[in-house]
C-alpha cells in the first residue's frame, strides 16, 4: 500500500519489478490511487487495486471497507510502504486477522539530523528503495536491487509523433518545476540551459509540467525555438509515460518527474536546492555525479529540508550556485557515455 505522492509511488515500482522477477510464484496486489495505475502496467503477477478516497474508502468506515475489499484477494502478508494513519489502520486490521505485516521505516530521526541547522550530521541515509526492500525482507522476501530490469521503450502513438515530429534527434526531457519553490531552478538560468541546448539541432527538447501557470511558463520557454516543444496539457498521462520512456536523458528537479524517468530506465540529471540526495531520494539507479547540488560552502545549513517545504531566511537563492554551464555540460556528458 502506497497512496501518494507521485514521486513516492513511482519509487515503489523498481522494487516491485525486482520482487516479481525474484519471486515469480508470488502475486502482488498494489493499493494506490487510480491515477497511478499506469505506473504498474506490464508488471507480471501484479494486480492494481484503486483506492477510492472520495467515496467507498473515505474516512474510518471506508478503511474498514478497504480492508474487506482487499481481503478478498486472499492476502497472506501486508506491506505498508506509506506509514501514515490510513495505511497503519489497514495494516493493523490484517494483523488482527493473523496475517504478517511490515511497515516502512522512513528514517525520520536521521533526516532531522541531516537537515537541522546546528550539529548537522551530513552523511548519506539509506535510500527509499532500500527502505522498501527492507519491508519485504521483514516479510520473508529478501530482494537484490543491484541488477534492475526496465521496461522496453514504448511505441509512440500517432498523436505524440504528430507533436514531436522527427525522431532522428536525441530527445531531452526537461521538467523545471517542483511542489515547492525551494526546489525550482531559477527560470532565467533554466532559459540559459534551454537556449544553449537548442543550438544543437541534433537535440529535441521536450518540456514537462502541468497546470495553467506552468503551461504559460513552458510556452514562453519553448516559443523561440523550433526544436523545443512544450508537452504540458497536450497528451494524456499514460502517453506522457510512453514519451518519457523514449527520452535519452531527463533534466528534473527533486520531483516526481525524476522518479518517473528513473523507473523507466532513463538517465536522469537532477538539480537540488533546499533538499539533498543524501536524504535518500536520489532517483533509482542514478549516479550521485548526475545530482547537481547547491553550494554548501556558501550555504552551510543545506540541506534545510527533506521535502523542500521549510523556508530558511537568506536561503532563497541557493540554486543560483548551480551554474547553467554546469547543467548544460552534465546533460551533454550523458551522450558521451
Amino acid at each position: 500500500m502506497r497512496l501518494s505522492a507521485m514521486g513516492d509511488v513511482a519509487m515503489t515500482v523498481p522494487v516491485l519489478r525486482a520482487f516479481v522477477k525474484q519471486y515469480p510464484d508470488v502475486k502482488l496486489t498494489v493499493i494506490s490511487r487510480p491515477f497511478f495505475k499506469p505506473f504498474f502496467e506490464g508488471i507480471p503477477n501484479l494486480e492494481f487495486f484503486a483506492f477510492d478516497e472520495r467515496q467507498r474508502h473515505k474516512g474510518f468506515p471506508g478503511l474498514l471497507r478497504l480492508y474487506k475489499d482487499v481481503k478478498k484477494f486472499k492476502i497472506d502478508a501486508f506491506a505498508d510502504l506509506h506509514n501514515v494513519l490510513r495505511s497503519k489502520v489497514v495494516s493493523f486490521l490484517f494483523a488482527l486477522s493473523g496475517k504478517k505485516r511490515a511497515t516502512v521505516d522512513k528514517g525520520r530521526e536521521g533526516k532531522k539530523e541531516l537537515t537541522r541547522s546546528k550539529n548537522k550530521i551530513f552523511k548519506p541515509l539509506p535510500t527509499m528503495f532500500e527502505r522498501h526492500a527492507k519491508v519485504f525482507e521483514e516479510l520473508g522476501f529478501s530482494l537484490d536491487l543491484s541488477n534492475p530490469e526496465f521496461p522496453e521503450k514504448a511505441n509512440l502513438s500517432s498523436d505524440i509523433l504528430e507533436i514531436i515530429g522527427n525522431q532522428n534527434q536525441k530527445l531531452i526531457g526537461i521538467a523545471p518545476f517542483a511542489q515547492y519553490d525551494s526546489k525550482v531552478y531559477p527560470i532565467d538560468l533554466m532559459t540559459e540551459v534551454i537556449s544553449k541546448l537548442a543550438e544543437n539541432q541534433n537535440f529535441k527538447i521536450l518540456l514537462f509540467g502541468g497546470g495553467k501557470k506552468e503551461i504559460e511558463i513552458l510556452d514562453s520557454l519553448s516559443q523561440p525555438f523550433e526544436n523545443v516543444i512544450n508537452m504540458a496539457g497536450k497528451i494524456k498521462f499514460q502517453q506522457e509515460l510512453h514519451l518519457i520512456s523514449n527520452l535519452d536523458v531527463m533534466l528534473s528537479m527533486d520531483s516526481g518527474n525524476a522518479h518517473i524517468a528513473a523507473m523507466l530506465g532513463v538517465k536522469v540529471v537532477t538539480l537540488w536546492g533546499a533538499t539533498h540526495p543524501y536524504a535518500g531520494f536520489l532517483p533509482f539507479n542514478q549516479s550521485f555525479e548526475n545530482a547537481l547540488t547547491s553550494d554548501r560552502n556558501q550555504y552551510p545549513k543545506l540541506p534545510t529540508s527533506v521535502y523542500g517545504n521549510k523556508i530558511v531566511e537568506g536561503y532563497e537563492d541557493v540554486m543560483r550556485t548551480i551554474s547553467s554551464k554546469d547543467v548544460i555540460a552534465k546533460i551533454e556528458e550523458q551522450f558521451s557515455k
